[in-house]
């Protein structure tokens, strides 16, 4: 193992325009490329890190859903880029599955299902 727990997260989708939109939209004030490993899906990587956040349509054919109890959780470098975030998924469509706040003494964050709904946790650690 090479010292990281997660290398990738992929929520499903049956639309991947709208969702790489909704994505674009909503990753567009941080510092992350993306990239396309074919035609059923699009991945999201934080410069020069190693993991990495994907909507993909299933590869079965059959109709992407939701997981219950599966959610990805994507850490953020402050509290501000938390709310930001999610006042930003909201605005594009996403449903409030929580708001931002701390959660623990060291845990701050909120939660929203996307255009699918998947749901996405962001978190700031300190």
């Amino acid at each position: 193992m090479n010292g990281k727990l997660v290398g990738y997260v992929c929520v499903g989708t049956n639309d991947l325009d709208t969702a790489k939109g909704f994505y674009d939209n909503l990753f567009s004030s941080l510092e992350i490329s993306g990239f396309s490993p074919g035609p059923r899906g699009y991945f999201y990587q934080v410069e020069g890190g190693t993991s990495a956040f994907g909507i993909i349509k299933p590869e079965n054919g059959n109709e992407a859903t939701v997981g219950n109890g599966s959610m990805a959780g994507l850490s953020m470098d402050s509290k501000e880029k938390v709310d930001e975030l999610h006042a930003k998924a909201l605005e594009h469509g996403a449903t409030d599955e929580g708001a931002p706040g701390a959660r623990t003494e060291t845990f701050y964050g909120a939660y929203f299902r996307d255009l699918d709904g998947n749901k996405i946790a962001l978190y700031y650690l300190g």
